[in-house]
């Protein structure tokens, strides 16, 4: 079985899951956990890859978040779409990123990545608050590669 596979339990998905549903409750944002053993590319353009490929790029308003994470590097990046990335400051992540690493050193990585889904969340209702009518553009579940 590889590191992937092993890194989260069933439980712990679907934890994360319901974290995904309760960010966007609030937001017509959409978040993406993505996890994967390890990459050859620069982890930035991995994301960005991979964000392109689960078709975050394709939401009305262009403000998907994708979490990505490379278990063997040891690595991750937030990435948002251009829509997010053209009404916030450039660190706007930063304090996501700095909640997410300090569970990640611990080795609690579930609740390092519920914790980085919630406070993405509140931080896309700021500028993308959810409107009636608003429908989930994007799948909840982890994809993994």
């Amino acid at each position: 079985m590889s590191k992937v596979e092993d890194f989260l339990t069933a439980e712990e998905e679907q934890a994360i899951i319901d974290a995904i549903r309760d960010a966007e409750k609030n937001t017509s944002g959409e978040i993406r956990v993505h996890i994967e053993r390890d990459t050859e590319l620069d982890t930035f353009d991995r994301a960005m890859e991979v964000f392109h490929y689960l078709k975050m790029d394709n939401t009305k308003q262009q403000n998907g978040v994708l979490i990505y994470v490379a278990v063997d590097a040891k690595t991750f990046v937030i990435y948002g779409d251009k829509g997010i990335n053209d009404v916030v400051p450039t660190n706007f992540w930063d304090s996501t990123k700095d909640i997410m690493q300090s569970h990640f050193k611990a080795n609690r990585f579930k609740q390092g990545l519920i914790e980085g889904v919630l406070k993405a969340g509140q931080q896309l209702e700021q500028h993308f608050p959810w409107i009636h009518g608003d429908t989930n553009e994007l799948p909840n579940e982890i994809s993994k590669g």
